[in-house]
């Protein structure tokens, strides 16, 4: 039997004390009583149980003060010694926090720190940072409160009252560091003149202290030059002199020099990335593949993530949701799975999950509120227009509606509650067609078609636009782009990529759309490159190690710690691991199965 309080109990305790039945202590606060019973507070309170013992309190004594806390406090400390339960609010949660810690309540400690992770904002991310430094029962909530800060500090800047009056030193260690999730660095320079300008006689001294901590090597020379070396309080600080001139020799360095020597100048040294990009699986060499690369986009490195135990696998879909990845279907080159496999990005491990209705290879994944979509693909004899979502909660699948055509070779994606899939291939011919699912209604629905059949497609939401890029026309490998407008259910042409690719992985990463990997007409291919929507540019980027078309992408995002994703921003091993990597690249023929 399970030795536990029954709830009976507890609800009989609580009507006996507010009865005022068989209580053997009063506790003052203030001036207000409170009628109790001292096993029940003991019971609940390590403090208490020794506050009431012999050693302690002259046992013929039966009140005592409490000083320290409101009645109010002291009344739900009360309740919940009786009930286990207490009504906690951001009106009373800070004050019922101090009571419990100074009571030793430790499961009403975990109670409050879950109430203030969950109402983390940028509003208040940093009072809660600084609140729970005083006490030591609440360091995971501070390490939490901490990495909200570092992951969201663009909005913090913008909206905090709590970021002016941070001290000198808090900011010189937050803006220290690696894991600072800002896009240009220029920003972490305007944060410095805003919190600066907040007090300018007192603060404008600490501009030499904290200029070092910026990452002056990695902005543009315009705005170097224009905005930080001609900015007065750097001018007329002699201390910023050293600075400026090592930023501009780092810059130097950095445009001459390709080598990793620039991840480790505090001046040029990447932040680490708040999401990382995963390349899983694919084929290479002729063969499937179990190669896994995570890419670093601000160090602009692939790192190799592969273990020894990860299967090989091909044409499959990934997903990333609730902390997990997911790789749904594929092809090994003997078998079309039907499997699915969930993979913790923390603990490195993989775990076998409910299998799919049907076997899908060249199918098409999304996550869509909480659910992942395996959506058409090949089982191995037909192409199929069926769908069916997983609920990772149930560990289970459900068939959904139909599309309204059978493909294959398709990519899908989400924007504004829907799910997009386009292109793809029937069997007979590779598609133009596109139609949407909306969950609310559980039907499919066409939309109108792309400008270009496109089968291996790569489709991607990006902005407020769905994107269909590359893939294969039935003759040529394409180069082309068009984005669709749900509002006006029409598409339009965009900058055509640099290379022809179809079957490749495509993400969004930092507001640039990526195309990974994919086979170009002649092999496979390792290339990568992004598209800036602002400026519709596309532009090359580093390679992956490996040539590898039917590899399948998806984002980790709120990695507690992402190095083992990263770069190595401290030694050069990064550097020789990728050039070993390169080495081994092959050239190999067009995949089979493939329109």
């Amino acid at each position: 039997m399970e030795r536990k309080i029954s709830a009976t109990a507890f609800i009989t305790f609580d009507e006996a004390r507010l009865q005022g039945e068989h209580t053997d202590l009063i506790i003052r606060v203030n001036g207000t009583e409170f009628k109790v019973h001292k096993i029940i507070l003991c019971g609940c309170s390590p403090y208490f149980r020794m506050l009431f013992s012999t050693q302690w309190a002259n046992t013929a004594e039966h009140s005592y003060d409490i000083p320290g806390i409101s009645p109010d406090t002291m009344s739900l400390i009360i309740q919940y010694a009786y009930t286990r339960s207490v009504h906690i609010s951001e009106e009373n949660v800070t004050e019922l926090l101090m009571a419990a810690d100074q009571f030793l309540i430790s499961s009403l400690i975990d109670a409050c720190c879950e109430f203030l992770e969950v109402k983390l904002c940028p509003e208040n991310c940093i009072g809660i940072r600084m609140f729970t430094e005083h006490f030591r029962s609440c360091s995971k909530l501070q390490g939490k409160a901490k990495l909200y800060i570092l992951q969201h500090f663009e909005d913090v800047v913008q909206v905090s009252k709590e970021f002016l009056e941070l001290s000198a030193e808090h900011l010189e260690q937050l803006i220290g560091q690696d894991e600072l999730n800002v896009k240009r660095e220029d920003m972490v320079f305007e944060a410095i003149l805003r919190w600066i300008d907040h007090s300018p006689e007192e603060r404008k001294k600490h501009i030499a202290v904290l200029l070092p901590k910026v990452r002056l090597g990695l902005m543009t020379p315009d705005y170097f030059m224009n905005n930080v070396k001609s900015n007065p309080l750097v001018m007329e600080n002699v201390a910023c002199t050293s600075v400026i001139v090592n930023a501009m020799k780092a810059m130097f360095e950095l445009n001459m020099e390709e080598s990793d020597s620039g991840l480790r100048n505090q001046l040029t040294r990447p932040r680490l990335p708040s999401t990382i990009l995963l390349a899983i699986g694919g084929w290479s060499g002729g063969s499937p593949t179990n190669w896994i690369e995570a890419y670093d986009v601000r160090a602009d490195r692939w790192v190799s993530v592969t273990r020894e135990d990860e299967s090989a696998r091909a044409y499959h879909g990934a997903a990333f949701l609730d902390g997990f990845v997911y790789c749904v279907g594929g092809f090994d080159s003997v078998n079309y799975f039907n499997s699915m496999r969930k993979f913790n990005p923390i603990t490195r491990t993989w775990l076998e999950v409910a299998p799919m209705y049907e076997r899908r290879c060249y199918v098409s994944v999304v996550v869509l509120d909480g659910y992942i979509y395996a959506i058409g693909g090949f089982d191995g004899y037909t192409r199929l227009k069926t769908a069916e979502r997983y609920d990772p909660n149930a560990n289970q699948w459900t068939l959904i509606a139909s599309m309204n055509e059978e493909r294959s070779d398709a990519s899908a994606t989400t924007l504004q509650g829907k799910v997009y899939i386009c292109g793809g291939f029937n069997g007979l011919q590779c598609l133009s067609s596109a139609e949407s699912f909306n969950p609310e209604t559980k039907q499919w629905t066409h939309i109108a078609p792309m400008s270009s059949r496109r089968s291996g497609v790569g489709v991607i939401a990006y902005g407020s636009l769905v994107y269909a890029v590359g893939g294969f026309d039935g003759t040529n490998r394409l180069r082309s782009a068009e984005a669709y407008n749900p509002l006006m259910d029409s598409w339009h042409d965009v900058e055509s990529m640099n290379n022809p690719r179809s079957n490749f992985g495509i993400e969004v990463v930092d507001d640039l759309m990526f195309t990974i990997g994919g086979f170009n007409g002649f092999c496979t291919s390792s290339n990568v490159e992004c598209y800036d929507e602002k400026t519709d540019e596309w532009y090359e980027v580093c390679d992956m190690a490996i040539f590898r078309s039917a590899l399948s992408c998806c984002l980790l995002s709120g990695l507690p710690d992402a190095t083992q994703y990263t770069a190595n921003r401290d030694s050069e091993e990064d550097e020789s691991d990728h050039e070993r990597s390169t080495s081994s690249r092959s050239l190999t023929v067009s995949p089979p199965n493939g329109p």
